[in-house]
């Protein structure tokens, strides 16, 4: 049974495996979660509530995923979640001990959705390794907000429900970098993109799909089409999470 509210903010978690990701959801949440599958997948979900400001979130902890780029189960679910059913704010844990490794990620999250919070996860670890992270300069190039944490000992969790709160309940506007590809490939992106415009809903990232089909990733039309017909609700701002209530995701 789906705890979905639609008075809840809902928020993405999602990660490289190994950067305390299930730390992060079990420090956010406490007691207030509980686990099943993903419809179909052998898949572990794990959904939960965490009280910020007066304010509840629903919290779900998407697969651990190098990327979003749908090659194994865990990659689709992570990323249709964060593409169809729209969560107030996408949280992408990252290991500051090795942050380089886990920008990718960050990069493909940010090309779906603007409201994104990254949590630099383990800076005990990399304070004790001597590596030094310009938090501040990191924010500003990927232009969203960066939490330094330490899930296992509670530092900094304040900070990350504070700048949950700020992108889910949008008291802060974020302007995510968007990575700027060769000319020929841009002139191609532009193109299709103002084809896919008046086809697709337009809570959808135009420019994502475009990225998506010139990726020949064809799959991503059955989707769509697979999502945003039938019965589902398709009222803006209500629909895809509705069809992830109905869908049982």
């Amino acid at each position: 049974m789906s705890i979905l509210n639609k008075s809840e903010p809902v928020v993405a978690l999602a990660g490289n495996p190994n950067t305390g990701k299930s730390t992060i959801f079990n420090a956010l949440t406490g007691l207030k979660q509980h686990t099943g599958n993903w419809p179909g997948k052998t898949v572990l979900r794990a959904e939960g509530r965490f009280v910020h400001k007066d304010k509840v979130f629903k919290i779900i902890d998407l697969p651990g995923t190098y990327s979003l780029l749908a090659n194994s189960a865990e990659e689709e679910v992570a990323r249709d979640f964060i593409c169809f059913a729209r969560p107030d704010a996408t949280v992408v844990v990252t290991d500051a001990t090795c942050l380089e490794r886990n920008l990718n990620l960050v990069l493909q999250v940010l090309e779906i959705t603007d409201r994104v919070v990254v949590c630099l996860n383990l800076i005990d670890e990399a304070r004790r390794k001597n590596i030094e992270i310009d938090v501040t300069g990191i924010s500003k190039e990927l232009g969203v907000p960066v939490v330094p944490t330490a899930a296992r000992s509670g530092e900094g969790l304040k900070f990350l429900k504070d700048a949950i709160y700020d992108v889910a309940v949008r008291k802060r506007y974020t302007k995510p970098l968007k990575i700027e590809y060769d000319s020929e490939l841009e002139k191609a992106v532009k193109n299709l993109e103002s084809k896919l415009l008046p086809l697709i809903p337009k809570h959808l990232n135009p420019r994502w799909v475009a990225l998506r089909l010139l990726d020949g990733d064809t799959a991503i039309i059955e989707k769509i089409s697979g999502c945003f017909t039938g019965d589902l609700c398709f009222k803006e701002g209500v629909f895809s999470k509705e069809c992830f209530r109905y869908e049982g995701l």
